[in-house]
């Protein structure tokens, strides 16, 4: 049964989490053992869980958000670890502050939209909806990791992405090292995936719906990846950090990659108030990253291609668990909110790439035989 070999799995990555070849000792998740005692949920209390109640009453959730946790306590700068470690603590849009002005946000949206890079916003809409700059509107470790038909598109999904994230980096980072005899700046590896998807819990905030916000473009790319950015900038995080981060959604390989990066960069200082070429984070001319191009960008891109496989894996696992809610659980609309909170609860447990893989594996009665051990049919 899937549940059964999910226990043994997150079980076997609290007894020994490799943080950069360092073994660390975890105890064990209390949520795991409420879940195994407690069995399947009831279709009516899921619908009356929060986002953060499904996130904290999954085990892998929680492996995932220590398991980031451990990885920032490793950050040999300790000014930089605690920006990290502030981050994480709260995510809060901290550069909307500076846009507060309605004049000085209208300005800054005509100079983004002078160089193409709104698609539709006006400064009234430049920003997601924020009542405190200071707060962030959902913790880390209850966002989802994307928006809401794509990857990791379930509470506590922002911090299962960046887990998978941060392990394929660092394997690549240990790769490096010992294939090539060099080791790069660990710091800026960690740190850059760690933060490439920080403004996730803002863009993508829960609705009453079940469903998250909608996702605007900035600058060619999701808006997610700018106000990452641009936070990033405000709070002071060192340029070769920032620059690695912008890679995350392309690398610097040719001229038109890094046509991509350059402008994310551009227009999340115009955002941060930042001169970019002063602050390093451009180069002089202002058409590059700046020369030589450091390879940490490259492993941050490297490492933030979990979505090569999640974003169809997602998609299809949404479609067969809308099947599914029809036929065994009464729910014929899988775009209310009762629906959106069984996939929220479903996900949230299981994972959207763990049932496509028993959809694969065991096909349609596999995958209702495991999500039957997470909700009860109706």
């Amino acid at each position: 049964m899937l549940m059964d070999l999910s226990f043994d799995r997150r079980a076997f990555l609290r007894l020994g989490l490799a943080v950069g070849g360092v073994a660390v000792a975890r105890a064990a998740f209390p949520t795991l053992a409420r879940a195994a005692a407690s069995g399947p949920a009831a279709l009516a209390a899921v619908a009356a869980m929060t986002p953060l109640e499904m996130a904290d009453a999954s085990p892998l959730v929680g492996a995932s958000w220590q398991y980031l946790r451990d990885v920032t306590a490793t950050i040999a700068n300790p000014e930089l670890r605690a920006k990290v470690e502030a981050v994480l603590d709260n995510p809060a849009p901290t550069l909307a502050a500076r846009l507060a002005d309605p004049k000085h946000r209208a300005a800054v949206a005509e100079e983004l939209a002078a160089k193409g890079w709104l698609k539709g916003q006006t400064a009234d809409t430049l920003l997601p909806p924020v009542a405190d700059p200071a707060a962030s509107p959902q913790p880390f470790r209850s966002a989802p990791g994307s928006g809401y038909q794509s990857h990791h598109a379930y509470p506590g999904g922002l911090p299962v992405h960046v887990a998978a994230n941060m392990r394929i980096t660092l394997a690549i980072f240990d790769a490096y090292k010992d294939v090539y005899g060099f080791s790069l700046d660990r710091d800026t590896v960690v740190v850059s995936q760690m933060l490439h998807d920080l403004h996730k819990p803002w863009v993508f905030a829960w609705s009453e719906s079940g469903a998250s916000r909608p996702e605007q473009t900035l600058a060619g790319t999701g808006e997610h990846h700018v106000l990452s950015l641009a936070e990033s900038m405000a709070r002071g995080i060192p340029a070769e950090v920032v620059v690695a981060q912008a890679c995350a959604h392309n690398h610097p390989g040719s001229e038109k990659d890094e046509a991509e990066p350059v402008a994310w960069l551009k227009a999340a200082a115009i955002l941060a108030g930042v001169d970019a070429v002063k602050a390093g984070i451009i180069a002089p001319s202002g058409d590059t990253l700046p020369l030589p191009r450091r390879m940490e960008g490259f492993v941050c891109h490297l490492g933030d291609h979990d979505w090569v496989l999640s974003v169809p894996a997602g998609k299809w696992s949404i479609a067969a668990l809308a099947e599914l809610a029809r036929e065994r659980y009464g729910i014929v609309d899988d775009k209310s909110s009762r629906f959106n909170a069984f996939r929220n609860y479903v996900f949230s447990q299981a994972t959207m790439m763990e049932l496509y893989q028993t959809l694969a594996v065991s096909g349609k009665d596999g995958l209702a035989r495991a999500v039957a051990a997470i909700v009860v049919p109706a």
